[in-house]
Parts: C-alpha cells; structure tokens; sequence
C-alpha cells in the first residue's frame, strides 16, 4: 500500500507518520508539505519525518500528478489550519484548504487512488446553541476557515470521483503534544500557560463548548478512513470524529487543567463579548461505523502528556501567545523576513539570495 499525506511537517503529521509506521508496517509513506512549519519542532529528538520513505518539499496548490502515480490513498492534511490564520490569509485560505483540495481529489480520482481522506473539522457547526450536532443538521461557519471546510466538503460531495472512496473526518479541536507542538489550540494553550506561568487565562467567557479530541485518536481515524469499505458509510461520507463524552465549555477544561497542574490559578474574561463558535456535536455516527477505532485517550491523558513534553523542554514562556508556537506569529515571521508573500508563497527572490 502507498499512503500519500500532505501537509504531513505540521502538528498532526508526526504523530499520524508514527502511527501508520505502527499499524501498517508495510506500507509506502510519501509526505508532501511545503515547510512553513518544519523547522518548528520542539520535543523531537530526531527529524520526525524520518518514519517516511520520501519526503517532497512543494505547495500542494501545485502539487505535481506524476506524485500520484502507483498511489493507493491520500490524504489530505494541508490547510491554513485555525480561525486566525483563516481570518489573516482568507484568500489564501480559500486556495489551500478548499480549491487545492478538490484539484488533488481529481488528480487522485484519475490516478486511480482507492482513497481519499480529507481533513475537515467540527467548526463548520459554527454558533450551534441546544442539542449536540449531527451530520445532518445545518452548518453555520463562522469563520475563513470553517466556511473553507464547508465548500471543500460540499464540493467533494458533488465532484465525479469515479469509484474512489472519499471520507471527510469533521474532526473536533486537536489536542495533545506532538514533535510539531501548537499552542493555538484551546487545550494546549491552557497548559502551557499553566507550565509557564501557574495562571490560566480564559480569554472568552469562559461558556463556549468546544469538542476535543487527541491528536493520537486523529490517526486512528486517519487510518481507519484509508482502509474503510463503501459499506462502512458509503463511498462518499462526511462523519463528526470525536466521542460524546468528549464536548467540553472552555472553563471547565481550565478547571481540569488546574486540577491536574497543582498551583495554577484561573482567571476568566467574564465580561467577554459572547463567542459565537460555540457547538457541542454528537459522534454516535462514528462510533457505530468505526467501533474498532473509536477514540481512547481520555482528557486527563491529553494533559498529563502535553505536562510532561512541556516539562522535558524546559518551557517557561509566558508570553507564549505572541512566540511561533502560535501559528500565524510562524507565518508572520516569514512574511517579515521577506520569505514568504501574502499569499503564502515562498518568495524566489529570498531563495536565491540565499
């Protein structure tokens, strides 16, 4: 089997590398990505890459057909991964996480790929007040990059792909730590702010419910997506990947991390303007098509894992929210230096004076 993933140098892709290693021993791993994140490891003793067979440097709106040739799934990780960035770079956005996507779905339908996984995510359920949501209840994108993930998955929906099977995981907010760490991430943040400084800052109000699932779970639903029968769900399928017991409000995630992380202290923005990304989603479909693949890393293991690499890495930056573990600072700093344009290409000019 031959596994394309792009996208594969940013947070999820070490871990998801690692596991597919683990599960399918004798597969072919080809990684794709165009670097904006691979020099930002952190806890990585060796070049986390190093699990894959070949590594390709490119920007996966250009990706090259001849890539696909002999290839038996992809999947597709590469996007402009959170709501500031989205905000930031919306046409860029737009270009990566939705039309990108799509030309790589074609070029993979015609290349005779079996699979095609797609990386979406539970925002799309935007401001969602009452019962948890379903696959089938409306969408309400609030943002860039929810509205992204919508057209992507709409489109995918109605593109002929021939026989290919086509699965989009509307996954719930990542956590966990990974050789790529992220701290723009709602778990992650209060963590690292508990390491850092023994204060948790809760930005919002404190009430938005957010569904969380560890970066570990995420590849067995990877995986799952890349050898799932049309039986399981049918050949084209956009599925809520979480667990139920796994919808969160903000404050009491900052409560369970002071919990875990004695001596921290909370502090939340009571008077904070109402956040409209609020949703807690129902993952019963999932559960049901993938019972051998259901998520099971409970919170408290999320937290005691990012805890300990935190720890390992000596961190102790409380001014975190302003570093390059943030994503957009990452791209800003790029942009800054002259490597990279507004649309998120990398600047020739800066190639050659180097």
């Amino acid at each position: 089997m031959k596994i394309l993933v792009t996208g594969n140098q940013g947070y999820v892709g070490p871990v998801l590398g690692r596991h597919l290693r683990r599960r399918l021993p004798g597969a072919e791993l080809i990684g794709f990505d165009t670097g904006y994140f691979a020099l930002s490891t952190t806890n990585a003793a060796v070049w986390p890459e190093r699990v894959f067979d070949r590594q390709h440097a490119g920007d996966v709106r250009e990706l090259p057909p001849d890539l696909l040739e002999g290839v038996d799934g992809v999947v597709q990780l590469a996007a402009i991964s959170n709501d500031p960035m989205g905000n930031r770079f919306a046409v860029a956005t737009n270009e990566i996480n939705c039309r990108a996507s799509l030309r790589l779905a074609e070029l993979a339908a015609r290349a005779g790929v079996s699979h095609f996984v797609f990386a979406s995510s539970c925002s799309v359920y935007g401001c969602a007040p009452g019962a948890p949501r379903r696959e089938s209840d409306e969408l309400d994108p609030q943002t860039a990059y929810a509205r992204s993930k919508v057209e992507a998955e709409a489109a995918l929906a109605t593109l002929d792909l021939g026989p290919m099977i086509v699965t989009s995981l509307r996954f719930a907010t990542a956590c966990g730590m990974s050789d790529r760490l992220r701290l723009d991430l709602v778990l992650n943040d209060f963590v690292a702010s508990a390491v850092a400084s023994g204060r948790i800052v809760v930005l919002s109000d404190g009430t938005p419910w957010r569904p969380l699932i560890d970066l570990r779970d995420m590849a067995r639903a990877i995986e799952w997506a890349l050898v799932r029968g049309d039986d399981a769900g049918g050949r084209k399928l956009s599925v809520n990947v979480g667990s139920n017991d796994g919808n969160y409000r903000v404050k009491d995630l900052a409560t369970t991390v002071a919990a875990a992380i004695p001596g921290t202290d909370i502090s939340i923005n009571t008077g904070a303007q109402s956040d409209t990304r609020s949703y807690r989603v129902d993952f019963s479909h999932y559960e049901k098509l993938a019972p051998h693949h259901r998520p099971q890393v409970a919170l408290a293991q999320s937290i005691a894992a990012l805890h300990e690499g935190l720890t390992s890495m000596g961190f102790a930056d409380p001014a975190f929210r302003s570093s390059r573990y943030m994503r957009l600072k990452m791209l800003e700093e790029h942009i800054a230096a002259g490597r990279l344009a507004n649309d998120l290409r990398w600047l020739n000019a800066f190639l050659e004076r180097e």
